[in-house]
C-alpha cells in the first residue's frame, strides 16, 4: 500500500501548478466491489479512497466514463476481432459480459447505472469539497453514440451525405431510419485516421445543435468544478470546416467560436482541453484553463533535450497552462513507453514542471498493462516497489508550497570536460525562503555540465545540495557557485532534485 503523504490542506480555489488524478471509474468500481465483496457504486465508494487521494496532494480527481454507455458501441467492440489481442493482454480469459463499451460514444448525459446517480455524483462532489479537492467530468462535444436520441429525433443535428455518399464510403456512414426520414450520418473522426465506427459527426455549424450542446454543459456544470473536453480542437471553425466542408452544402461557420459560446455559458467552470495540432495556445487564448501539452511528452518519450528546452523556455504564464503527464487514458502505460529506467528522469521532469501535473490511476504503482476504454476491468496486478517508492516520494516533494507559489526559471547547463551538457534540463523554484534546483538527464548515458544560475545567482555563500530523491547531501562553496557554476553529473536516466540552503 502507498504511503501517504502529509494532509493536503482545504483550498477554496484552484492553486496554481495544481495535480489531476485520472479515475477509469467503472473499472475502478469494479475493482472496489471485488475488494470490499459487494457492489460499489459512486454513493457509497468508502470515504478512505477519498481520503488517501487528499492525503496525496491531489487538487483534481477526474472521472473519466460516468456518462450512460452505448450498447451499440459495445456490440461494435465485441464484433471487431482486432479487439481481441488488445483485450487478451489487459484481461486475460476475458469474456463477452466484460465488454462495457467505450466511454466516448455517450448515449446520454445522465450517470450511467452501473456508475450511480445524479445524487451520488453531487454526493462524491460534496466528499472531495470537504477534503480540498475538485471533480471533473467529461464533456465530449465532437460526436455522440450512434444510439444517442438525437440520432432519431435531430438528424439535422449531424454532418449527412446522400445515398450516393454512402454507397461510395460505406465505411464512413451510418444509416438510420429517423422520426424525419433515412438518413446517412457520417461518422465522427479524426481526419488522419479512419472514422470511429461507434459514433456519429456533430454539425457544429448548425445553431440548433450547439443550442443543446450548450444545455448539456449547463447540466454537467451544475454537478462538477470541471469538465476535460474530448478532441476539443475538432470544434474549431476552420478545422471543422476543412474536414467536413465537402458535406456541408456550402454553409458557414457561425460567427462565434463554440467554446467562446460555451465559456459564455458557464463561466465558472475550469476547462482542460484534450488538445493536438498545435492547436494548444488557440484554446487557451478562447478561455480553456489548461490544455494538455502532447508535444512536451513527445520530446521527453524521444530523448529530445533541445527540445524539451525549448517548449520549457516558452512564457511562464502560458506553461503554468499546459498539461503535462506521463501517461493517460490514451497513451501507453508510461512504464510500457518509458521503460522502468527512465521513470526517475521523466517522472521527475513531468512533476516539477510547471502547469498541470497530471497522474492516471495505475501509473503510481507501476502497472505496465493499458486497459481498453471498453472494457470494464483489468486484471490484478502487483505493485512495483521501485516505482511507488518513486511516486510516493515525488509527489510529497512537489506538494512543497514552493512547487506552486515560487518563481520558476529555466537554468541553462554548460559543457563541462565533455558536450554531454547538451542531454542535461536543468530549472528552478524559489521563493523568498525556500529554493530547488532540479536536473535531468534525458540520455542513457553519462551526462556532465555546470548549472549557471544567470540572474538568480546565489550570494557568496556557502551551501547545502541536499538531493530529496536520494537523501544525499552535497556541500557547495558560494563563490564557485557564482564564477563557474554547479557542477552535476548524471548517470543515464537519472535526476536531482535539490533542496538548497545554507551550510
Amino acid at each position: 500500500m502507498m504511503a501517504l503523504a502529509p494532509a493536503a490542506r482545504k483550498r477554496s480555489l484552484l492553486r496554481p501548478h495544481p495535480h489531476l488524478y485520472e479515475i477509469n471509474t467503472w473499472a475502478w468500481l469494479e475493482q472496489l466491489s471485488t475488494r470490499h465483496e459487494r457492489v460499489i457504486k459512486l454513493g457509497n465508494v468508502p470515504d478512505s479512497e477519498w481520503d488517501s487521494l487528499a492525503r496525496l496532494g491531489f487538487d483534481i480527481v477526474w472521472l473519466m466514463g460516468v456518462w450512460k454507455r452505448s450498447p451499440e458501441s459495445r456490440r461494435i467492440a465485441l464484433s471487431d476481432p482486432t479487439n481481441f489481442p488488445l483485450y487478451d493482454r489487459a484481461l486475460p480469459d476475458w469474456e463477452p459480459s466484460d465488454v462495457i463499451g467505450s466511454p466516448y460514444a455517450v448515449a446520454q448525459y445522465v450517470p450511467d447505472e452501473r456508475i450511480g446517480t445524479w445524487n451520488d455524483l453531487d454526493r462524491t462532489r460534496r466528499k472531495l469539497k470537504t477534503r480540498g479537492m475538485l471533480l471533473f467530468l467529461d464533456f465530449v462535444g465532437n460526436h455522440t453514440a450512434l444510439d444517442h436520441p438525437w440520432t432519431r429525433e435531430h438528424p439535422e443535428f449531424y454532418v449527412q451525405g446522400m445515398k450516393q455518399d454512402f454507397e461510395k464510403d460505406p465505411a464512413s456512414f451510418y444509416p438510420v431510419e429517423t422520426m424525419k426520414g433515412p438518413a446517412f450520418l457520417a461518422l465522427g473522426k479524426d481526419p488522419y485516421f479512419p472514422p470511429w465506427k461507434d459514433v456519429a459527426q456533430l454539425d457544429h455549424f448548425q445553431p440548433e445543435m450547439r443550442a443543446a450542446q450548450l444545455a448539456y454543459l449547463r447540466t454537467i456544470a451544475s454537478h462538477c468544478d470541471g469538465v476535460r473536453c474530448d478532441m476539443a480542437m475538432l470544434q474549431l471553425n476552420d478545422i471543422f470546416g476543412k474536414i467536413w466542408g465537402h458535406l456541408l452544402n456550402g454553409r458557414k461557420p457561425p460567427e462565434k467560436e463554440f467554446w467562446t459560446e460555451a465559456r459564455e455559458c458557464v463561466p465558472d467552470l475550469i476547462w482542460l482541453a484534450e488538445a493536438y495540432w498545435e492547436t494548444e495556445v488557440r484554446l487557451l487564448d478562447l478561455g480553456f484553463s489548461f490544455v494538455y501539452d502532447k508535444g512536451l511528452y513527445d520530446a521527453v518519450r524521444d530523448e529530445n533535450a533541445e527540445e524539451v528546452r525549448r517548449r520549457l523556455g516558452a512564457n511562464i504564464t502560458r506553461q503554468s497552462r499546459f498539461a503535462r503527464f506521463l501517461e493517460n487514458h490514451d497513451e501507453r502505460r508510461c512504464v510500457a513507453a518509458f521503460g522502468k529506467q527512465r521513470i526517475a528522469s521523466a517522472g521527475t521532469l513531468m512533476a516539477t514542471a510547471p502547469g498541470m501535473r497530471f497522474y492516471h490511476r495505475g501509473e503510481l504503482i507501476g502497472r505496465e498493462a493499458q486497459l481498453p476504454i471498453t472494457l470494464r476491468m483489468p486484471a490484478d496486478a502487483l505493485h512495483d516497489p521501485a516505482i511507488t517508492k518513486f511516486f510516493e516520494s515525488i509527489l510529497a516533494i512537489t506538494n512543497e508550497e514552493v512547487f506552486h507559489e515560487g518563481q520558476w526559471d529555466l537554468l541553462q547547463a554548460t559543457p563541462e570536460g565533455d558536450t554531454t551538457s547538451t542531454q542535461l534540463v536543468a530549472y528552478q523554484w524559489r521563493t523568498e525562503t525556500a529554493r530547488k534546483v532540479i536536473v535531468v538527464n534525458l540520455a542513457g548515458n553519462a551526462s556532465q555540465g555546470r548549472v549557471q544560475f544567470g540572474d538568480g545567482a546565489l550570494p557568496d555563500k556557502d551551501y547545502i545540495f541536499y538531493d530529496q530523491l536520494h537523501a544525499v547531501r552535497y556541500p557547495r562553496n558560494g563563490q564557485e557557485l557564482r564564477e563557474r557554476g554547479l557542477f552535476v553529473r548524471l548517470e543515464g536516466y537519472q535526476a536531482h532534485l535539490f533542496d538548497v540552503t545554507l551550510a
